[in-house]
């Protein structure tokens, strides 16, 4: 695990036509400074799995309006200021696979904890079960799906050991958990980092043992701290 004040090198492992899980619901706990970091890598042909399709011009959005994203998995790619993913997908420059939420964070739970599928009510009868096996259990019909892991994880929390343990702030904590165990790399910016130990053990909601490079943003002046926004 490593600690860095350097954006650019914390996501130099990204690659082109990698899956990148990013945490957030909305801008709430959405890693910013790793996504400006990651357009300016020039890495394209992204696969983005997160809650929302991005959020007026910052965060994935940025990262869609640059033209790096083919496709978006998510369980809300439609709000009020999500005109950069509008404008793309009507356009037919950015594929959509909508997830309902409580499935998505389940996928990659799942993704996280070795888990090769599993069945689940949600969707049912729609469209979103379209292809997929079908079956019933106890008299009720359940639709069977897979997980979805990441070649990369892009969180945010709150503080951060040396060790990679994380807190995060209230509703900013949302996918990051799982998101930290589902994929190969995970890569966490945080409000601050402390010596191994200074963290009481009890409210560490993500051990180290899930993170590889923490990006410090206490050491980085002028940066906004997205991480800790919260509602």
């Amino acid at each position: 695990m490593t600690v860095t004040t350097d954006a650019a090198e914390a996501v130099t492992a990204v690659r082109d036509s990698h899956t990148v899980l990013v945490g957030g619901f909305g801008m709430a706990g959405m890693p910013v400074q790793l996504i400006d970091a990651l357009i300016d890598s020039g890495a394209g042909d992204l696969t983005i799995v997160s809650n929302n399709a991005g959020n007026g011009d910052t965060g994935l959005a940025a990262l869609l309006a640059a033209g790096r994203v083919t496709k978006v998995v998510c369980s809300f790619p439609r709000q009020s200021d999500s005109y950069v993913f509008d404008g793309l997908y009507r356009a037919g420059k950015v594929a959509l696979e909508v997830v309902p939420q409580g499935n998505l964070a389940e996928r990659i739970r799942a993704a996280g904890a070795g888990i090769g599928a599993f069945f689940c009510p949600t969707g049912v009868g729609t469209p979103l079960a379209a292809g997929k096996e079908i079956r019933t259990i106890d008299g009720r019909e359940y639709v069977l799906e897979y997980p979805i892991g990441g070649d990369v994880a892009l969180i945010g929390a709150h503080i951060g050991d040396t060790a990679g343990n994380l807190l995060y702030r209230k509703t900013a904590r949302n996918f990051g958990p799982v998101m930290a165990t589902a994929a190969t790399l995970t890569i966490a910016e945080v409000s601050r980092v402390v010596a191994a130990g200074d963290i009481d053990p009890e409210p560490v909601v993500t051990p180290g043992i899930f993170v590889d490079r923490i990006l410090d943003l206490s050491a980085v002046s002028g940066e906004k701290h997205t991480s800790q926004v919260a509602s």
